[in-house]
């Protein structure tokens, strides 16, 4: 029951309407019987500064940012965690007394499914990240905390290729990135061991779509990895590609569960009901 005493938590994103987010948080939030509730808010991207005085104002004690904010949000924070810094990437806010302070728990939502593979030699993959936005600069850190043998970006835009390779360059993280085009897709995908969709194709209205076309797929390696951060369909048009040719295919939904978990535990300082979290969007889709 939500009362005058209740408290705010929330995601910030432009759409917001199909996040899964509020389920799986408000399901813990119940389980645990803390007094909190987790709403979405929609806030245009010329609104963002705007909406986060007025989150100051009505006491929000924490929120998660999405598409197309987690980058934005940076420089009004007071304080950003030295991941987020390195990430380039803010996902989860909060209040203490020190003001607004952000971090990036995508990472670990990442990794958090492909440490379960119990892989004994990540020093040896290569990576193959489709898309070189605000989410893939997770996936990079990601890959680079496995300490991957190589990480390959595919865009379509030269110079925010380039922009995203120089924006390693003097990172706290021992990572190197190599950008292609593209045009560069069919050879990278043959040495994938990991291949990465970090892009919006395939989602909401465009479920029939892949960023990666059949024939491009036929040179996968057998067992090799397809991860999409799409969490819905379940699976997407992407994973089903993969899955014909012998891949080992993770969609997003444990990545969002992952990062939602340990946003939460920073809001509420203690432990959370994962399996709640995980059970409640199971039963929802």
């Amino acid at each position: 029951m939500i009362k005058g005493t209740t408290k705010l938590l929330g995601i910030v994103g432009y759409p917001v309407e199909h996040s899964m987010s509020p389920i799986m948080h408000n399901a813990a939030i119940a389980h645990l019987g803390v007094d909190y509730v987790y709403v979405p808010f929609p806030v245009a991207p010329d609104q963002l500064a705007s909406a986060y005085r007025g989150f100051q104002a009505i006491g929000i004690q924490g929120f998660n940012l999405t598409i197309p904010h987690k980058q934005a949000i940076i420089p009004l924070l007071d304080n950003v965690s030295k991941l987020a810094t390195a990430v380039g990437a803010v996902n989860t806010v909060w209040y203490s007394d020190k003001g607004w302070s952000g971090t990036n728990t995508d990472v670990a939502g990442f990794l958090a499914p492909l440490k379960a593979l119990n892989c004994p030699n990540w020093h040896e993959k290569i990576a193959v990240i489709l898309g070189n936005g605000g989410a893939s600069r997770a996936v990079v850190a990601g890959c680079a905390e496995l300490g991957m043998a190589e990480i390959h970006i595919v865009g379509r835009n030269p110079q925010k290729l380039e922009e995203f390779k120089q924006s390693w360059l003097n990172s706290p993280l021992p990572i190197k990135v190599n950008v292609h085009n593209w045009q560069e897709l069919n050879p990278l995908i043959k040495q994938a061991d990991l291949l990465v969709n970090t892009t919006p194709v395939g989602m909401s209205t465009h479920i029939d779509r892949s960023p990666v076309d059949a024939e491009n797929f036929e040179g996968l390696k057998s067992g090799a990895i397809a991860y999409d951060l799409i969490y819905t369909p379940r699976p997407t048009r992407f994973l089903q590609l993969a899955k014909n040719q012998g891949a080992v295919a993770i969609d997003g939904l444990e990545m969002l569960i992952q990062q939602g978990a340990a946003a939460l535990e920073i809001w509420l300082q203690q432990p959370i009901p994962i399996s709640v979290m995980r059970q409640s969007l199971i039963i929802d889709n």
